[in-house]
């Protein structure tokens, strides 16, 4: 839909002011799509920067992602983005193979297994696989093949699907340390068909959990390895400067340092506080802007504060882990040899760290830039389990993320080899993977849409990652457009 296919839409369009709450890329995106039919947007954003858990930084002269990295590729609609902003010649996919997974009970680290599903195994008895779950484990896996299908329903929390089927060995040692890195969760908590669609179906098909891992396996067969995620030159921090110019050239006006307190209706319109400047100390009252919708597009919990008076049914709010990254820059030649491939995942309690991610190794124009020395990503936190930084500052943050580094890479790594350091923190949304999260944002999105000229977009809604939150917000976008336009 364009203005420009109608003047009396134009004119119509012309007529409506949005204001966007939020600068993450679910409400620059919502922010963009309005634009683009000639309506006049505002986006407000509270923090000094716009991007959200996009988030550079500078380590000694180099510009690096610390926030997400790279973006998934299901779906299309992040690389359709991309390439509308005109970024198709930045995209890159990872290299450094494989990740390891460290803390394995009576074993060394070792790389994840090849050819695996969430870390389920296709052959228990796989040399990569028995090396991780031990000849005991591997003969209790095998036990899924003598066992009846589910001819009956089916098994909805992985964890227990796994667990049944092939054992506590392959549940805690191969897929435990897979959802604590992608989802930040126990196994138990995931959704099965969320996490691995198809999964349930192909196991009443063939028989055998295994069975149905090596089919879906067939059927993605010739997927190029890294290909399920791609990351840009230069950083994800591109997507956002990109969309930043893209509003610009729309004529949106972009307020960040601009913290909304409260939101009303009025009539069919709509009033939003802002916050008077820190900065400016004789300001004494609020900022009223009208508008003809609001998108609300932050974390939940100031989303909730500002529209639980306006809707009705909202649920209860989700479990919301706090995630810190801590990034080391360091001198170490060491990790020439890339001891553990492009990363590590650990196996849940062997470490205070859930993940590391050795960036060097992972992407190309990262090695360029560091000149000989080595990134390292160094994850904290998950479901129900407080970051181990959560209480430190930020010296005691890299100090405990550098003894990390040395026990998951593999190599003694020693103060004087820290160049720099960032931390960064982070409220994650629930996971979409998580049981009963379909379904909880369901409700919320039902009983968002029921209030005229309401929209809300970003992660605790759509889901975390850009190949949820983009298509979400368009989505959300076009329905808001079209209660103004239409209605």
């Amino acid at each position: 839909m364009t203005s420009e296919h109608s003047p009396e839409l134009a004119a119509r369009a012309a007529q409506q002011h949005v204001v966007v709450v939020g600068g993450g890329i679910g409400g620059l995106v919502a922010a963009r799509e309005c634009a683009k039919v000639g309506m006049r947007v505002t986006l407000l954003e509270a923090s000094e920067t716009l991007g959200g858990s996009i988030r550079t930084a500078e380590l000694d002269g180099i510009t690096v992602d610390v926030g997400a990295e790279s973006f998934a590729t299901r779906g299309g609609h992040v690389r359709a983005l991309v390439d509308e902003l005109g970024l198709a010649d930045a995209v890159v996919p990872p290299q450094g193979g494989g990740a390891w997974l460290s803390g394995i009970p009576d074993a060394p680290d070792a790389p994840l297994p090849k050819g695996s599903l969430l870390g389920i195994p296709a052959n228990p008895f796989q040399d990569d696989v028995r090396r991780i779950i031990g000849w005991r484990g591997a003969w209790r896996a095998y036990l899924d093949r003598l066992r009846p299908p589910l001819t009956i329903g089916h098994e909805r929390s992985l964890g227990k699907l796994v667990g049944s089927r092939m054992g506590a060995r392959v549940r805690d040692r191969l897929v435990a340390p897979v959802t604590a890195g992608v989802y930040s969760a126990d196994p138990d908590e995931v959704d099965t068909d969320v996490a691995a669609p198809g999964l349930n179906a192909a196991l009443t098909r063939i028989g055998s959990l295994t069975g149905a891992v090596g089919l879906l396996a067939a059927e993605r067969k010739g997927t190029a390895p890294g290909a399920a995620v791609l990351g840009l030159v230069g950083g994800m921090g591109r997507l956002v400067e990109a969309l930043r110019a893209d509003l610009a050239a729309y004529g949106v006006d972009v307020r960040t340092g601009t913290a909304v307190t409260r939101i009303d209706r009025d009539g069919e319109a709509w009033t939003v506080e802002i916050a008077p400047s820190a900065d400016d100390p004789d300001a004494e009252a609020e900022t009223l802007l009208t508008a003809s919708a609001v998108v609300v597009a932050t974390a939940e919990p100031s989303a909730r504060h500002l529209i639980d008076r306006h809707v009705a049914g909202l649920g209860d709010a989700g479990a919301a882990p706090e995630i810190e990254i801590v990034t080391l820059l360091l001198d170490a030649p060491e990790l020439d040899a890339a001891p553990r491939g492009s990363g590590v995942l650990t196996v849940p309690g062997s470490h205070t760290a859930k993940a590391l991610t050795h960036s060097t190794v992972k992407w190309a124009w990262v090695r360029e830039a560091a000149e000989g020395r080595h990134l390292v990503r160094v994850s904290f936190g998950s479901q129900g389990e407080p970051a181990a930084t959560a209480d430190l500052d930020d010296d005691a943050a890299a100090a405990l993320a550098l003894s990390e580094a040395s026990a998951l890479l593999g190599v003694t790594l020693s103060a004087p080899q820290l160049i720099a350091a960032h931390r960064a923190r982070y409220v994650q949304a629930q996971p979409t993977s998580l049981i009963g999260a379909t379904e909880r944002r369901a409700a919320v999105r039902a009983a968002v849409a029921a209030v005229p000229g309401l929209a809300v977009v970003g992660a605790w809604v759509a889901g975390t990652g850009l190949a949820q939150v983009i298509p979400d917000a368009l989505a959300e976008a076009d329905r808001l457009r079209a209660g103004l336009l239409w209605d």
